[in-house]
């Protein structure tokens, strides 16, 4: 009799998990539309959103002023800060699975060092290629640098951990960590070679931005973000064997290395692009994935594509901060996803206790 009460009690509180996931995935939808809508209505221009939907609506072409600033300006914008957030939040929570540790980043493995050493030596080398590579690369060199330097990190990362078809978790951890100070370190070098101009362009473009949206940018990493947080959705019943550890996982008949190989090229993919578009924004790849498992669970099924809608909302809003608080100047969004994102982020570990479970 207790044995069939407890049964229907587990199945209550799994029920209302449910209903509780399901219900915070559409507050989540509904918080991403509100949020793009608001998008791109705000701003330093007085370009009218209403005014252009209605001449829309009623045929009339659209004025000069309000197409550039929002189809060419604010739309563009919109598509990339979407696109980034949910890149860099998925990629939290695929990196915090993949190592049982919820202060893993994207940017543990290497991906966002080795993307700023190609940004930083496109700003500051790329006068020196030849003609005909600036010419086919035109405005896309440093997003190109950076996205090649993202992946050259993780395809050295997965070279030095891997041996005998077996990748070692502790090993890229430490990898990454030695890969990021030498990629720091190279650098370095390069930034004190920089002239003046170039010094401005890498701060700006190190604490991240949305200012430099283009279709062009967003088309171009559209394509890897989008396969990659994709593919990251087929990788929730692999997470969650993992997150009782390899040989837990290994028994409940989980392909853990095939799982791992998957885990880290779509982490590559989606930061390693959304990091050549928008530069180093940090602190939405940890935060996104705690705030969910306090309204969640650890529920990988749920948390993932959650992760992607909440992940897209906060970028968008913090972009949103760092286009009207100085305005009509513009603050780089990495300060304002620091500024919200680690007093948040120490609540979080307050509220814990200390405690890093998943």
């Amino acid at each position: 009799m207790t044995l069939a009460m407890d049964h229907d009690g587990l199945n209550v509180a799994a029920h209302d998990r449910r209903v509780t996931a399901r219900r915070v995935t559409l507050a989540l939808m509904a918080l991403l539309v509100f949020t793009s809508i608001c998008s791109i209505s705000v701003g330093a221009s007085d370009a009218s959103v209403r005014a252009a939907f209605t001449d829309l609506i009623a045929g009339r072409d659209m004025s000069d002023l309000d197409r550039i600033v929002l189809w060419d300006i604010r739309l563009p914008r919109l598509a990339m800060g979407i696109l980034v957030g949910a890149a860099l939040a998925v990629s939290g929570v695929v990196m915090q699975g993949l190592f049982r540790n919820p202060l893993a980043d994207p940017g543990i493995v290497g991906v966002s060092a080795g993307a700023g050493l190609g940004a930083i030596s496109a700003i500051i080398l790329g006068a020196y290629l030849p003609t005909s590579i600036l010419a086919w690369v035109g405005n896309s060199l440093v997003a190109v640098a950076a996205f090649l330097g993202g992946w050259t990190s993780v395809l050295l990362l997965y070279r030095v951990s891997t041996r005998g078809g077996q990748t070692s978790v502790a090993t890229m951890l430490l990898a990454g960590i030695a890969l990021g100070a030498l990629s720091g370190a190279v650098s370095g070098v390069l930034v004190y070679m920089a002239d003046d101009q170039q010094l401005r362009d890498l701060t700006f473009w190190g604490m991240g931005s949305l200012a430099g949206a283009t279709w062009t940018k967003a088309a171009t990493a559209a394509p890897i973000i989008l396969i990659s947080v994709f593919t990251a959705q087929f990788l929730a019943r692999a997470l969650n064997g993992m997150a009782m550890g390899e040989a837990v996982a290994h028994h409940m008949g989980i392909p853990v290395q095939h799982s791992k190989n998957i885990a880290i090229l779509a982490v590559a993919g989606a930061t390693g692009a959304a990091v050549a578009v928008s530069g180093g924004i940090g602190f939405i790849g940890i935060v996104v994935p705690h705030l969910l498992r306090l309204a969640t669970g650890p529920d990988h099924h749920r948390l993932l594509m959650n992760s992607a809608l909440l992940g897209a909302s906060l970028l968008l809003c913090a972009d949103m901060i760092s286009r009207l608080i100085v305005a009509p100047a513009e603050l780089p969004i990495g300060i304002v996803t620091a500024i919200l994102g680690a007093p948040v982020f120490l609540w979080i570990l307050l509220r814990r206790h200390g405690t890093m479970g998943m």
